[in-house]
């Protein structure tokens, strides 16, 4: 697709050593980058001096703001021929501005997760009840699933969210694609060249802490899980890494109880690898949770929930234990740890999920497929989605007009304070 023009327009700039999603979106740039696109990231959001430097890979990087109509312009000054919105907060922003001035440029959201989902469990968690569909039907529901209409199209990561969003939303398959994380196979030499069982040691647990999930996994683990695991493997320690350690995560520091707070891992994988066993005990959340490749990779089995491995393994058997109770989680971790033949055959799981259901190849060349089809008949996709036009058509016209409005105003105090 030489010739072409993708703007990405980002929640945030990309991460990919802090974060999943700042992996997730550095795995959709090299999409682009190989089908030879020429790329423009553009974000409200602060730099970040952990931010990927996406100019020595030949993208543009441009700060815009929101509510503004120089962003307007700067639209028509480079008539993208494709956008990508990083989340569905940054297409209910500026999508009704693409649709106005790039009205042909095919618009793409990447959902990371479900934004709704994890919410809505989060919420049932905080009220300690079952998790049941009536937590779905919310506000922030109602945003995210117009976003995803208004979208040519959305990809999700998740094949369980896939079949919500059909199911539960009727959502038409054909606004959706299924697009997991992109990863090259392994191989039987990066398998040699990993710690065995006998040359590793201790648990690991991994976060960015700015993702609630992480935060209550390590509370979790710290109150009622590893004193279980401790009173069993006296000598064990727990690393817990995490980009954004806050006080609060500090604070659960504890050397003699062997729950150490390490911090930013410098290269997650190589600190997993050295691990015998990953914790990861998520009790909300959406989407995939890139904690658990990374174990897979690192050839370290993993302890999680129903949650947490959602998405992630199908029919395939997990890359050690799913439990959800903490007495369970310690139990399996515990066994994992100490016998060699299970912990073999868990790594080998792992190293078999990502083969067989992450394939690079497989899933760009979906992608690539439904955006050459897109290409090719825009119009008649559209009018196929006809309640997606709807809700551009009246979306464009509230959050228009509440732009302005702020707009103006911003004007009018900016000239008072002068």
């Amino acid at each position: 697709m030489s010739g072409s023009k993708l703007l990405i327009i980002g929640f945030v700039w990309p991460e990919p050593n802090s974060s999943a999603a700042g992996g997730r979106m550095m795995q959709l740039i090299e999409l682009f980058l190989k089908r030879k696109f020429d790329i423009v990231y553009a974000s409200p959001a602060n730099f970040s001096e952990h931010a990927e430097d996406l100019e020595a890979l030949g993208i543009r990087q441009e700060k815009i703001e929101v509510n503004t109509s120089v962003f307007d312009e700067f639209l028509n000054e480079e008539q993208p021929t494709h956008v990508l919105f990083d989340r569905f907060m940054m297409e209910e922003q500026f999508g009704w501005r693409v649709a106005e001035h790039c009205p042909e440029a095919v618009r793409i959201l990447d959902t990371e997760d479900l934004h709704f989902l994890r919410k809505g469990r989060q919420q049932a968690y905080k009220e300690k009840k079952s998790f049941k569909k009536e937590f779905l039907y919310s506000d922030m529901a109602k945003r995210e699933i117009a976003s995803i209409l208004r979208s040519d199209m959305s990809l999700i990561i998740s094949k369980a969210e896939i079949e919500l969003l059909v199911d539960q939303f009727k959502v038409s398959r054909r606004l959706l694609l299924y697009m997991p994380f992109l990863l090259k196979p392994i191989k039987d030499e990066h398998i040699r060249e990993l710690p065995n069982f006998e040359d590793r040691q201790n648990f690991i647990s991994i976060g960015n802490f700015l993702h609630a999930p992480n935060w209550d996994k390590t509370l979790f683990l710290k109150e009622e899980i590893w004193p279980l695991i401790k009173a069993a493997i006296p000598e064990a320690e727990v690393h817990v890494y995490g980009a954004y350690t806050s006080q609060k995560v500090e604070q659960l520091h504890n050397p003699k109880q062997g729950f150490l707070i390490k911090g930013r891992a410098p290269n997650a994988i190589e600190c997993i690898k050295n691990a015998r066993v990953l914790l990861g005990p998520v009790r909300f959340g959406a989407g995939l949770k890139g904690k658990f490749i990374d174990s897979m990779k690192a050839g370290t089995p993993s302890i999680t929930t129903t949650i947490g491995a959602e998405g992630l393994c199908g029919d395939l058997p997990w890359c050690g234990e799913i439990a959800n109770s903490a007495e369970e989680i310690a139990r399996q971790a515990i066994n994992l740890y100490t016998m060699p033949k299970r912990w073999k055959i868990a790594q080998r799981n792992g190293f078999q999920i990502i083969n067989n259901r992450f394939q690079y190849k497989v899933h760009s060349a979906n992608f690539f497929k439904r955006l050459t089809k897109l290409n090719s008949n825009l119009e008649g996709h559209r009018q196929q989605n006809f309640i997606g036009q709807i809700l551009m058509h009246h979306t464009t016209q509230s959050t228009k007009y509440m732009s302005l409005w702020i707009e103006s105003k911003n004007k009018i105090s900016s000239k008072e304070s002068i």
